[in-house]
């Protein structure tokens, strides 16, 4: 029996490993599942693991007001240690590149257990953009032995670094197989105004460090603009917990009679609200893999992006925070039927749906391989030992 332990903090975590997770679950003769979340975000995260009916075996509940990365790493590598010595996984699994992938997976390296990196190989080469995520991944790199990578540039850059190839597998991107299974499902709003919106509605999400201060101020400058210059087109903006985006967003955004500024929503909701979008302006990762699955075009909020492969295929474009940048291509595809209609039909590169079976998959062959090695090497030592 191999025993596989999922760890993740965030929603995006979650909801990456949803999938998997499931899939170890169809396997109970083989593989013994074990959830440990760190709660990095509380309520983001309860609400995704109700999504998905997942039940965690051990929840750290570390977050904090005002908690630093510092402090977050601190607390999850105290407290994921015990964890790891009762449970003794044979596999710990992270996904993607939060402060809970990076600690988490030191705390394996520590206790010499092999780490699978789920969304392994994405780059944006700028150790400050995003931040702390460049780095929380490619460290993570460094500590994993299982590479689950979503495209084939990403297996490029790890190849590039040094990784051994056969350590590598393109799976596709385990976001794909959750979205879909979510998009698929009948759905309402609870929020009559998201309900009640007519014609085209522009949805906006905006969280990352690397924007805080005068780039979020732009961010909102050319949202003001926009909305002044089209006021029969609704935008939406959930608007994210961090202080430093709420303060920002409320007395800039708050009174303008078609901007809706809302709650973070979860999940289910919140795929649902990217299905009635016309456009989605970001600086979120996720989205950018997850927007071509239901053919919306995608303007990336950021100065670089570690998924070049949506940029390169056509269904993203990288704005940056600059308020010109940001309002000439928002009216380019409000305005241009023929731009609109290209970057909506086109293929999703990220993946079909069934990255979470080919990890598993691989898993199983990689740690069972692994295992009978190990007891052939036992077995011919007692052999010798017996001459």
């Amino acid at each position: 029996m191999l025993k596989i332990m999922s760890v993740f903090g965030t929603r995006p975590e979650a909801i990456k490993l949803a999938p998997v997770i499931k899939e170890l679950q169809q396997h109970p003769s083989t593989i013994k599942s074990i959830v440990a979340v760190t709660a990095q975000h509380r309520q983001m995260l309860d609400s995704v693991l109700n999504v998905f009916a997942i039940q965690p075996d051990h929840d750290l509940n570390i977050m904090k007001n005002n908690q630093g990365l510092s402090d977050i790493t601190c607390e999850v590598l105290k407290s994921i240690e015990a964890i790891y010595e009762q449970e003794q996984p044979d596999l710990v699994l992270v996904q993607g590149d939060t402060t809970t992938v990076f600690a988490a997976s030191l705390a394996a390296y520590y206790q010499r257990i092999p780490v699978g990196h789920v969304e392994a190989g994405l780059r944006s080469h700028n150790k400050h953009h995003p931040f702390p995520e460049e780095i929380n991944r490619c460290l993570t790199s460094v500590m994993a032995h299982l590479h689950f990578t979503p495209t084939h540039d990403a297996k490029t850059n790890l190849l590039n670094e040094g990784v051994r190839e056969d350590t590598i597998y393109v799976t596709g991107n385990t976001v794909i197989d959750a979205l879909l299974d979510v998009a698929a499902r009948d759905f309402k709003f609870d929020n009559d105004l998201l309900n009640d919106i007519k014609g085209r509605m522009v949805l906006i999400t905006a969280h990352r460090r690397e924007n805080f201060g005068k780039p979020f101020n732009d961010i909102c400058d050319a949202i003001i603009t926009l909305a002044h210059k089209y006021p029969n087109i609704t935008f939406v903006y959930p608007v994210h917990l961090n202080p430093n985006v709420r303060n920002v967003v409320y007395p800039l955004l708050g009174n303008i009679s078609n901007i809706i500024l809302i709650e973070p929503l979860e999940y289910v909701s919140f795929v649902h609200l990217m299905k009635r979008a016309y456009i989605i302006l970001t600086d979120s990762g996720g989205i950018q893999e997850e927007a071509p699955s239901i053919n919306k075009p995608v303007l990336i909020l950021r100065e670089v992006t570690e998924r070049p492969e949506a940029v390169r295929a056509g269904i993203a474009k990288l704005v940056g925070t600059y308020p010109t940048s940001i309002i000439t291509e928002t009216t380019r595809l409000l305005e241009d039927t023929k731009e609109y209609t290209r970057m909506t039909h086109i293929p999703n590169p990220f993946g079909d749906g069934h990255a979470a079976q080919r990890i598993v998959a691989l898993i199983k062959h990689k740690l069972i391989q692994n295992k009978d090695t190990v007891t052939k090497k036992s077995s011919n030592v007692c052999a010798e030992n017996r001459r």
